[in-house]
């Protein structure tokens, strides 16, 4: 019995890039050859994860036609861009009955390695976590989401926008790196109750993580061994970057 066969991955794909000065859709632009989706989707694929929902949006036909050959792919199509947790909503459908576990990555991050996919269910396995979330440490966290943990134990109190954290918040190194393991039904239990109270008017899917915790439920983070790994691509310079992790075998793909 395969160790992973009880988990599936949603892979947000459905964003435009409009950084990245391309017509492509951000999922399908290049990086050593391949499109920056096919390194995710190879990366959970090495995890040994078979089912993958790969949630599409702007110009769906690319993305589907990059994906379509690959083994144990769907799709779901998010028509309005509205958050991360609306993203994953949009899959509904594929993962119902809510059974097993499901990761979300992003489409846009293909540096994460299977190794890591791995390490982030077997840690929320073993704990009994209803959501882990992959973090990293940077130097220079600005911009990302911080990681608040628990003085007491360690474990996730909550994650905090840049744009919502306290100054004290703000020196925390440890950030988001939007990848998570959760228990599915627990998932789809709580992504029904979260808003778009907020500045961008959109639905986060960390607001699960706070949902979760005020059910009692528990919560963890998981701290990549390699932070590179992290790495998004959301411009030009990103993705000549990741090249040149890639070159200097600072990351494996």
């Amino acid at each position: 019995m395969n160790l992973h066969n009880t988990v599936t991955a949603v892979i947000l794909a459905a964003g435009k890039g409009t950084r990245m000065k391309s017509e492509l859709p951000k999922v399908a632009v290049v990086l050593n050859e391949s499109p920056l989706l096919l390194h995710v989707l190879r990366n959970i694929e090495s995890a040994g994860i078979e089912r993958k929902v790969v949630v599409v949006g702007y110009r769906k036909d690319i993305v589907t036609d990059i994906a379509k050959s690959f083994p144990g792919v769907e799709f779901a199509e998010q028509t309005e861009q509205l958050g991360t947790g609306h993203a994953v909503l949009s899959a509904e459908t594929q993962l119902a009955p809510y059974t097993g576990y499901t990761v979300v990555a992003c489409g846009d991050a293909p540096l994460i390695s299977a190794k890591s996919f791995s390490e982030l269910i077997e840690l929320h396995k073993s704990n009994g976590y209803s959501a882990t979330v992959l973090s990293a440490k940077m130097e220079n966290p600005t911009g990302y989401g911080r990681i608040i943990r628990s003085a007491d134990d360690g474990s996730l109190l909550r994650i905090v926008e840049e744009k919502d954290a306290s100054a004290e918040e703000k020196v925390v190194n440890e950030v988001n790196t939007g990848t998570y393991c959760f228990n599915t039904e627990d998932l789809f239990g709580a992504l029904k109750q979260i808003g778009n109270h907020n500045a961008q008017k959109e639905y986060y899917l960390t607001d699960v993580i706070k949902i979760f915790r005020s059910l009692g439920k528990k919560v963890g983070a998981k701290t990549l061994a390699n932070a590179l790994e992290s790495h998004g691509i959301n411009s030009p310079d990103d993705l000549a970057l990741a090249k040149q992790y890639i070159d200097k075998g600072l990351v494996g793909v």
